[in-house]
């Protein structure tokens, strides 16, 4: 059979279908796009530009019981009674933190050992000299 370059050629409409979908996939790529306009600046910044919006750990002295619950493993009802625990600490020691290490969490019931473990990654703790108070006294009597 000899070669017959018409066989591999494309015909009229197939022509103009190939052509109708290249315009409906570039129709659909500049659609994209436009509505996701992408920069990436070079080099990245160290900080990004919405880094204080961003919570990827949270203080349990601080927190809403809103922000405990969605914790793995805590819900609501822990949640509220770490709350709890923390305004009741605070009203009778006005000034101390309640939860300076994450040890300090094994005071609320349900929690335990392997909770902490879970809960770890997601908690943030004050740094040791604001959990600290200070034990210096001035030696000179008052008014002196």
């Amino acid at each position: 059979m000899p070669w017959d370059p018409a066989r591999f050629t494309w015909t009229l409409p197939q022509r103009r279908a190939l052509l109708v979908l290249l315009f409906a996939l570039l129709a659909f790529l500049v659609f994209r796009y436009a509505l996701n306009p992408v920069y990436v600046s070079d080099p990245q910044p160290e900080r990004p530009a919405r880094a204080d919006e961003l919570a990827d750990r949270i203080d349990p002295n601080t927190a809403e019981w809103t922000d405990l619950a969605a914790l793995p493993g805590i819900g609501e009802k822990r949640a509220r009674d770490i709350v709890a625990y923390r305004e009741g600490t605070k009203r009778e020691a006005p000034g101390r933190v309640v939860f300076a290490r994450r040890e300090d969490l094994l005071r609320i019931k349900g929690i335990g050992p392997a909770m902490l473990e879970a809960l770890d990654p997601y908690l943030i703790f004050p740094p040791v000299s604001a959990t600290v108070p200070s034990t210096t006294r001035n030696s000179a009597p008052p008014g002196g």
